[in-house]
């Protein structure tokens, strides 16, 4: 059983939930790993359709876990058993919808923005303060940001260490919305079910669609997009979307 984090199924959404309130839910490499194979688990059910990742009312996560990093060389740096964790969670393909309370800094911070849909409640804080102990972020926190929020604020916030709110988050585009604290994971869970309702071959195509804009130019995005478009009308379930909506009831999708 993991001992970092707690994973419960709600139907078609799998709740994932980091468990180390005593360090604010800093990513040692034994949380790493275990939240890894819990979206490995994820990933291979056919049944999990969506995934929620959230911490505590008071941290997402607060960053990377200092001591542990304190104990560490330049050659356990280079083979930190971290970064297959890190590979492993990049690569998760379903759904994934972050809901944030509190400190969402450095590896915290990376690891929200590796969600597809961020929720944060009202006292959230996003931040890259890795320059603070003379390093800079080194799980995607340069490329993800920029991409998130743009070039001008993304250097101000990695080069100064400075974190921001949930509402300069929300204008900036980091989250797509903003709740109350005791409300985030129950509004993220709403999400997620109403995604776990929708097709899963169209939910896995649109969802590797949009990030293809985010890494290629517009005309071979374009070409993927169509080609994905042609894929499912071939799919028993646009069938079935288009009988469903014909006789005005909900749609049985079958992920076929």
């Amino acid at each position: 059983m993991p001992q970092t984090l707690a994973v419960e199924q709600l139907q078609a959404v799998r709740l994932i939930t980091l468990q180390r309130p005593q360090a604010l839910n800093a990513l040692n490499t034994e949380l790493l790993g275990e939240l890894a194979a819990a979206l490995s688990a994820a990933e291979a059910d056919p049944e999990t359709r969506a995934v929620v990742l959230t911490g505590s009312r008071k941290a997402f996560a607060a960053g990377a876990d200092i001591k542990e990093m304190a104990e560490r060389d330049l050659v356990g740096i280079l083979n930190d058993p971290r970064q297959a964790s890190w590979q492993t969670i990049t690569r998760f393909s379903k759904p994934l919808i972050a809901a944030v309370n509190g400190f969402a800094l450095g590896g915290g911070c990376e690891l929200a923005m590796h969600a597809d849909i961020l929720i944060a409640g009202e006292d959230a804080r996003f931040g890259q303060p890795e320059i603070n102990l003379g390093i800079m972020p080194g799980a995607g926190g340069t490329q993800r940001l920029l991409r998130a929020v743009g070039k001008s604020l993304a250097m101000q916030m990695v080069l100064t260490g400075e974190a921001i709110d949930a509402r300069h988050a929300l204008r900036a585009g980091l989250v797509s919305e903003i709740t109350q604290p005791e409300f985030t994971v129950e509004r993220a869970l709403q999400i997620a079910h109403a995604i776990a309702a929708k097709a899963p071959l169209a939910v896995r195509l649109a969802k590797e669609a949009l990030l293809k804009a985010m890494d290629t130019d517009l005309a071979s995005g374009l070409r993927f997009e169509r080609h994905a478009f042609t894929l499912l009308a071939g799919t028993a379930d646009r069938d079935e979307g288009i009988r469903a909506f014909q006789d005005k009831r909900a749609p049985q999708f079958r992920g076929q």
